[in-house]
């Protein structure tokens, strides 16, 4: 594997950040997962947008996008990832002292790219007790401090399913660990908004664009009354819930569920930057 790192292409055995990265350290940094489709990235200029947009958050420089989007061309001319892909973009606050203090010397960049197999047809999610805080400073912020998403993921995995949904601090839907989540209300397709803390989903943003929902607070406890739900990611697309917790849905993908799945498929091969 070849990774570009800090402004060239190194062997991935050999490419070496210091232990004093504030993204090893205190989890000072951002990044993005970018579909590759035959070795060329899926909506990539809408990823950088959300790259810069996290990086401002935490007080980072913007990245050089042109660097960015260079970077990530070499390394997927440079690995053979197949027909489906995952690319990785790592955007640190660099070299700093054993702190939260950020340093001097420059933030780190580091492109990735390795094969990706699908997902699963349909998924099983858990709720779990913890909540995201929609108030706080790194809220719907893209950031490298994913120990929460850990956690939370490990505890959906002991109860049999492979991704945790959570509420925010005031007992509504939120998202996954990595996914924005949709239901079907009533005969209408809902997903919470941007101010329930929920992270603005590059796939999420297109199926709002191309399928249409309500974006509107709904409580956790709706998960228990939807029709239908269904996960959306870079890498997922959209994906059908089959199970909530101890509950089976009935028709998985239900009418919303499949109408999406189709309208992404097609919209997605007219262009690989929508």
């Amino acid at each position: 594997m070849r990774v570009w790192l800090n402004g060239s292409l190194v062997d991935g055995g050999e490419a070496k950040l210091s232990v004093f990265d504030h993204g090893l350290t205190v989890g000072d940094g951002v990044f993005e997962t970018v579909k590759a489709v035959a070795g060329r990235p899926f909506a990539l200029t809408r990823h950088l947008d959300r790259l810069a947009s996290s990086a401002r958050g935490l007080g980072l420089p913007d990245p050089d996008r042109d660097l960015v989007r260079g970077a990530v061309e070499q390394v997927l001319a440079a690995n053979e990832v197949g027909e489906l892909g995952r690319v990785r973009i790592t955007y640190t606050g660099g070299i700093s002292p054993l702190g939260s203090e950020r340093g001097t010397a420059g933030p780190t960049l580091v492109v990735a790219a390795v094969p990706m197999r699908p997902w699963p047809e349909s998924v099983a999610v858990a709720t779990v007790p913890w909540t995201r805080n929609e108030h706080g400073a790194v809220a719907g912020l893209k950031t490298t401090s994913y120990a929460e998403n850990v956690v939370m993921l490990a505890y959906a995995h002991q109860r049999g399913a492979s991704e945790a949904i959570f509420a925010n601090t005031a007992g509504n839907l939120c998202e996954g660990t990595g996914s924005n989540v949709f239901l079907a209300l009533d005969g209408r397709l809902v997903t919470p908004p941007l101010t329930a803390g929920c992270l603005a989903g590059v796939t999420r943003a297109l199926l709002l664009e191309w399928v249409g929902a309500d974006e509107e607070d709904v409580p956790l406890a709706a998960l228990g009354e939807a029709g239908e739900i269904f996960l959306s990611s870079s890498t997922r697309d959209v994906q059908p819930v089959r199970r909530v917790d101890d509950r089976d849905l009935a028709e998985v993908p239900g009418p919303l569920t499949r109408k999406a799945m189709e309208v992404f498929a097609v919209r997605s091969v007219d262009t690989l930057d929508p």
